[in-house]
């Protein structure tokens, strides 16, 4: 066979009618071909279809159902056993007394307009009551039918026992000598004063008696420490009645000032 085109025509040009029918001959050609493609392409769509069953499942049975323990009743509450009453027998109230009345005094009848007259030239004390002589009952005269002994003297004369007090003698103690209580020196540093008011006796002797010694105030335990260690080294004249030394209770303050 062979194609029309590859013909050759003894002809130089070619006609009219044979061009058309060879542009229609293709053009045939080529509809059949577009055709054939198409329908082939629709067949493969068709085979590739794949077809879907549904099946039914089915569902799982629901879980066993748990049994709930019915709860126990609740137990009857015992009744809290009521107290004892105790019967208390109230007391008895008692009303108040009444109010007394006010009593005016009666003014007095003679109202003194004059003091008495004091004899200054006169001694209070007799210094021969002081003199440790006579007989028991404690004066000059003495008294009869006492227990004391002619010529007896102090104590055994019926006299006074223990030290005497300032307004009980005739001449007071006084201090004569001896170092002053030193200052404490932490104290002088810090520049604290202070005050201690000190009780204690002095002997026959002038001396302070250990162990009497009584501190009645105070500011500071150092300045208490100061006092007790110099009381021994200082001096007093003893107290006097009538003449005679004795034995006195005094009470000195001891005064620390910082000089200025």
């Amino acid at each position: 066979m062979r194609l029309l085109e590859s013909t050759k025509s003894d002809k130089k040009g070619r006609s009219a009618g044979g061009t058309i029918f060879s542009i229609i001959l293709h053009s045939l050609i080529v509809f059949l071909a577009v055709f054939a493609t198409a329908r082939a392409g629709t067949k493969i769509k068709e085979n590739r279809a794949t077809k879907v069953n549904f099946v039914a499942v089915k569902e799982p049975p629901p879980p066993p159902k748990k049994e709930v323990p019915k709860p126990e009743p609740p137990k009857p509450k015992k009744e809290p056993t009521p107290p004892k009453v105790v019967s208390v027998p109230l007391p008895k109230v008692v009303a108040p007394a009444p109010p007394q009345g006010f009593k005016v005094l009666p003014p007095p009848v003679n109202i003194p307009t004059n003091l008495p007259t004091v004899d200054l030239s006169k001694a209070v004390t007799n210094e021969n009551d002081f003199s440790g002589k006579g007989v028991a009952g404690g004066s000059a005269n003495g008294v009869k039918g006492g227990t004391g002994k002619e010529g007896d003297t102090g104590k055994e004369a019926g006299g006074h026992e223990g030290p005497y007090m300032e307004f009980q003698v005739e001449k007071a103690v006084e201090k004569i000598g001896g170092d002053a209580p030193e200052y404490p020196q932490s104290l002088r540093e810090s520049g604290v004063e202070g005050r201690v008011l000190a009780q204690f006796v002095v002997g026959e002797n002038g001396r302070y008696e250990g162990g009497s010694l009584k501190i009645l105030d105070s500011s500071n335990p150092a300045f208490t420490a100061a006092v007790k260690d110099a009381l021994p080294r200082m001096r007093f004249s003893a107290a006097q009645i009538g003449g005679k030394k004795v034995a006195q209770l005094v009470q000195m303050p001891f005064q620390f000032h910082l000089q200025k």
